[in-house]
């Protein structure tokens, strides 16, 4: 959970109403606060300023409102929900009792009512154990006179089986909204800071039949863990923030790649970050602190300026992406036979894989997959994988007595409904032995009881050096907890011992609510409030990358207790960054990382690097203990020509202390004076 993003309802937006940088301003980043005024008029700026339409409308209660349904599904009636087991036809795979295919010649009415029971079920169920996957055979679902349209709840997976997003057509909409949670003082609390662990991929969404302040758009207002990939929308604007509800409002994501947005804009509103790679887009509304686009035609120019605060409307963006293969998916060919489609590495690209009408790669057949459950022994998956097998683990929670051993190269483990790994034992849940072409996507890992040395293992110091640069390794939509769920420990959760690796779309969180925390949270649900706990869910470090040549896209690591990431590899790059830093250290004698050096750096690159580069880099603070705490700086980095910084950033967004240098000891202070964004266009 973040601790507050960008403040809609602010005066200055307000202000400033009809210019781009108005638009901006209702958005900008301001510390949370435990009092808002009503959001109404920022709502409005805003709406107005879109040209969203019937912004005159919008009211308080209307707001909430709107959002009646998610408000009426609470965690009671995650037990009440009836969600029947999904059946599967002669003659075709069986994923087990939780993947549904939906084919166009069903009733819709059938259709509807499945996807409907499965959200009502899963958008209050942060940390439950249910996992769904939603497919979509070719064809066309919903019209005009009958939309389909739905919500996507936690840990639902909705992805069609097309060999291109063109190939299943949605016409209505799928949405994500915000969760309106329960405050001490009766103020209100609706929001997309929690909105983790769902996607959407591969099909076609045609925007039709929202009504009143939700005509015209899809909305996908969701934070980290939750990305979007091969969808082409038509017909209307992709919204990022649900401004529909009561406020506040606040988002932070979050992750689009090898998509295409054509006949709208996409709205970024409050997100207070996004990272967005490989897609057409044909608008984007604003930025708040951090909005990276990576070979993305129609993206804004790079604006990113020194100083604190930064500038309005920053943007970091790159022409192309350096080295792109997009991640593994399923697929039914037009006699029915279901196959796992492996696109091919490309480079210097721009705009989406498909947009020529199919994506490079080959076919997997599926009989070269073992096809796991969370009742099938680790043994009895070590042994498929040993004999050359890919794996499928279908949703579902894995408690492992031992890791699941990938011990050939150029093996894909592909998760659906975000299967979830806990090592029971003190062992790694993904170990894999020789990480060459390995890929490995769509889980999470979670934290087990006894503490490991890590989660995720790719290689091995004999490793670290080896790899191809025509065949990587991929890591993509990957996402470790430490705690939340379930209460558990771990040293570090993926360390990178193999060159030529492609991590895309990382999320490593130890938990700051949920399993593991033992105080209270505050009334906007942040933290372990005024008892939070800074020795539960141990955890130092999310990334240790000891191998070469590893580029990272939409990488956020946050609230570990050390040096959250740790770079000793040669010639890596990160685009797109985003951390927060413990909130509970309860003392600065706590939390030094050497007797003269206060806090730790969110990224730490090695001091024998030559080489490094990194754009779009951001560091959060928000120390909630009462206690005056400070990291010396958010980057620490080895002073030499082949080491570059490009657009990085702190951020105070509440509590005491702060973060006192952005690179080194360049880049000014934030801390509750000046909150920032505390910019450093380069280093050095």
């Amino acid at each position: 959970m973040r601790a507050g993003a960008a403040d809609v309802g602010t005066e200055a937006g307000a202000a400033d109403a009809g210019t781009e940088a108005g638009a901006a301003g209702a958005r900008a980043g301001r510390p949370q606060r435990p009092r808002r005024r009503s959001l109404t008029g920022g709502i409005a700026v805003l709406a107005a300023v879109l040209g969203l339409g019937a912004a005159g409308t919008i009211t308080q209660a209307g707001a909430a409102t709107t959002q009646a349904t998610v408000r009426a599904a609470t965690a009671a009636s995650v037990s009440r929900a009836t969600v029947g087991p999904a059946t599967h036809a002669a003659g075709t795979p069986n994923f087990g009792p939780n993947v549904y295919v939906f084919t166009p010649s069903m009733p819709q009415s059938q259709i509807q009512a499945t996807v409907n029971a499965i959200a009502t079920q899963q958008i209050p169920n942060q940390f439950g154990t249910q996992r769904y996957a939603l497919l979509f055979e070719p064809g066309t679902y919903g019209s005009a006179a009958d939309p389909l349209s739905f919500q996507v709840g936690y840990y639902t997976e909705v992805a069609g089986l097309g060999s291109s997003p063109k190939d299943v057509t949605i016409n209505g909409s799928i949405n994500v909204y915000n969760q309106c949670f329960a405050t001490t003082d009766g103020s209100s609390n609706c929001i997309a800071l929690d909105n983790f662990w769902r996607s959407l991929s591969n099909l076609s969404i045609n925007v039709t039949g929202q009504t009143g302040c939700q005509t015209g758009a899809d909305f996908w207002a969701v934070s980290q863990a939750a990305p979007m990939r091969r969808v082409n929308l038509t017909g209307g604007n992709l919204s990022l923030m649900d401004y529909c509800s009561a406020g506040p409002q606040y988002a932070s994501g979050g992750y689009i790649a090898d998509s295409s947005f054509a006949g709208g804009t996409v709205i970024n509103g409050s997100q207070q970050q996004f990272f967005v790679r490989n897609t057409n887009l044909d608008g984007w509304s604003n930025g708040v602190w951090n909005q990276v686009f990576s070979g993305d035609p129609g993206a804004p120019a790079t604006n990113f300026t020194n100083g604190n605060p930064g500038n309005a409307n920053p943007y970091t963006t790159l022409d192309t992406s350096p080295q792109t293969q997009e991640e593994p998916f399923l697929q039914t060919s037009s006699t029915g036979a279901t196959s796992v489609f492996v696109p091919s590495l490309q480079k210097n690209t721009s705009g989406p894989s498909w947009a020529s009408g199919s994506t490079a790669g080959a076919s997997v057949p599926l009989s070269k997959f073992f096809i796991a459950s969370p009742s099938t022994s680790v043994l009895a998956i070590d042994a498929a994988l040993a004999l050359g097998q890919n794996l499928i683990l279908t949703p579902g929670v894995y408690d492992l007595k031992a890791p699941i051993l990938v011990s050939r190269p150029d093996t894909i483990v592909l998760g659906l409904g975000f299967a979830t790994l806990v090592p029971q034992n003190g062992t790694a849940a993904l170990q894999v032995l020789d990480p060459k072409g390995v890929k490995l996507s769509g889980l999470i890992v979670d934290a087990g009881p006894k503490n490991s040395a890590a989660l995720v293992q790719l290689g091995t110091p004999l490793t670290s050096g080896l790899g191809s640069a025509s065949d990587p390794t991929l890591v993509q939509d990957v996402f470790f907890r430490i705690g939340g769920a379930t209460a558990g420990s771990a040293t570090d959760s993926l360390v990178v011992d193999g060159s030529h690796v492609i991590l895309d779309d990382i999320w490593a969180w130890r938990a700051d609510h949920g399993a593991g925390q033992t105080g209270t949270p505050d009334q906007n649900g942040v933290g372990g409030g005024a008892n939070g706990c800074f020795t539960c869910d141990p955890a130092q470090t999310g990334l240790v990358v000891n191998g070469n040549d590893v580029l990272a896209y939409g990488l956020a690591v946050e609230h570990y207790l050390k040096n959250e990431v740790v770079w000793n590899g040669q010639g890596g790059e990160v685009i797109f960054f985003q951390n927060e830093m413990p909130y509970e250290v309860p003392s600065q004698s706590a939390w030094m990382s050497s007797p003269t050096t206060d806090g730790y750096p969110a990224i730490a690159i090695g001091s024998k690097v030559t080489s490094f580069s990194g754009y779009g880099l951001g560091s959060y603070s928000y120390f909630n203990q009462g206690v005056d705490i400070h990291s010396a700086t958010a980057f620490s980095v080895p002073d030499t020509p082949g080491v570059q910084l490009h657009d990085v950033f702190t951020r105070f967004l509440n509590g005491l202390g702060g973060i006192d240098h952005v690179v080194n000891d360049t880049g000014a202070a934030v801390d509750s004076t000046d909150p920032g964004p505390s910019n450093v266009v380069s280093y050095p």
